[in-house]
């Protein structure tokens, strides 16, 4: 789920400062014009509280609450529904791909419309958004969901007791120009993989809605990396992700030893 919150860069510039990141670097080319920089080298501490912070919890929740790790536990599948009046079905598959392509252990493609899909990403205009909602998840969750958190996307993930995500459904908005549907393409689609939570504080992620970026950041794709690692079992309990991570942080090498200015 999306909120797009505006003023909010001068607080996010004072907070990064005061956290550590460093390897600062301009937003990559295709970035809607605008778009934040972004930090490139984190600690194994600043990796693991934003993985343990966005892995666990959820905005939208309909039924148990989901105790552990969530993700998909084979290759991914995923379907890009076109419409809405603007076509940025291309768009959305270039987002696809580059997941796909940085983060291999998603094992990530793209299917046919009619094929069978793990992840549907339906593209759809702003008028459409509620009723889509109440369409995918009846009148009286769409409506308290919306009136609780104001959302500009969301994404439903459905998955089993023991942590396996089974299907998931974003609704992502293509008429409200290129910085709202990149932005929204970027953040739901890491929720649809499983990194479920937001998190205001964290000023490196995309799922921070008080920021808008567009892009996936070295930060998130280290998250990602992390959530498809062999040693980060489906159903993982906080307490055991925790001690798993520094170990797989290492063998990645994906921290730096200390964050430098």
């Amino acid at each position: 789920m999306k909120q797009l919150l505006a003023g909010c860069f001068a607080l996010i510039a004072v907070v990064t400062a005061a956290l550590g990141a460093s390897g600062r670097q301009p937003p990559p080319p295709g970035s809607f014009e605008g778009a934040p920089d972004q930090f490139t080298q984190f600690t194994t501490a600043e990796l693991t509280r934003g993985f343990l912070a966005l892995a666990f919890g959820s905005d939208l929740r309909i039924g148990a609450r989901p105790l552990g790790i969530r993700r998909f536990d084979h290759a991914v599948r995923a379907r890009i529904v076109g419409g809405g009046t603007i076509d940025r079905s291309n768009e959305m598959a270039h987002v696809i791909e580059e997941y796909a392509r940085k983060v291999p252990n998603l094992e990530l493609s793209i299917v046919p419309p009619a094929a069978p899909a793990d992840i549907e990403l339906r593209l759809i205009d702003e008028n459409d958004f509620q009723s889509a909602l109440q369409a995918a998840f009846g009148t009286k969750v769409a409506r308290a969901f919306v009136s609780r958190t104001d959302p500009q996307c969301m994404t439903s993930v459905k998955s089993t007791a023991d942590g396996n995500i089974v299907h998931s459904v974003s609704f992502i908005i293509v008429d409200k120009g290129d910085d709202v549907f990149l932005d929204c393409a970027y953040h739901e689609l890491l929720h649809a993989l499983g990194l479920s939570n937001h998190d205001q504080h964290n000023p490196w992620t995309t799922l921070n809605q008080k920021r808008m970026v567009g892009y996936l950041t070295v930060y998130d794709r280290y998250l990602l990396t992390l959530l498809y690692d062999s040693r980060i079992k489906p159903g993982m309990t906080m307490p055991q992700a925790r001690a798993v991570l520094p170990r797989a942080i290492a063998d990645l090498r994906i921290a730096t030893p200390h964050s430098r200015k």
